[in-house]
């Protein structure tokens, strides 16, 4: 995290008040992919700045009717594990919001 620090001053003569602002670096996901003729499967991997690592998979599975389309397979398999990350982060910080208020709130949802 890096902090930031915003002065500003108000027109009536209020002393001076100092904000601080803290900001995420950022994450980087993950994407692998693992395909055969029929199937693919994808695993999508966060790693947070808490030192912790969130692992979800995606799957698609092609029709032996349809053409081989190994990209579709990717973006549908790949979709369902970003889908599969962003429920489980949700899940994370509910987990979160409840330890640090004592007490049991609403889950939170897409």
């Amino acid at each position: 995290m890096h902090e930031r620090r915003v002065r500003s001053t108000l027109e009536s003569g209020v002393p001076e008040v100092i904000v601080m602002m803290k900001t995420a670096v950022g994450w980087h996901v993950e994407l692998e992919f693992k395909e055969d003729d029929q199937h693919t499967r994808a695993v999508a991997v966060v790693r947070l700045p808490d030192g912790s690592e969130i692992r979800a998979h995606g799957r698609a599975t092609r029709h032996h009717t349809d053409a081989n389309q190994p990209r579709v397979g990717e973006e549908i398999a790949g979709a369902r594990a970003l889908n599969d990350l962003a429920m489980q982060l949700l899940s994370k910080a509910h987990t979160e919001i409840d330890e640090a208020s004592g007490r049991t709130s609403q889950p939170i949802h897409l």
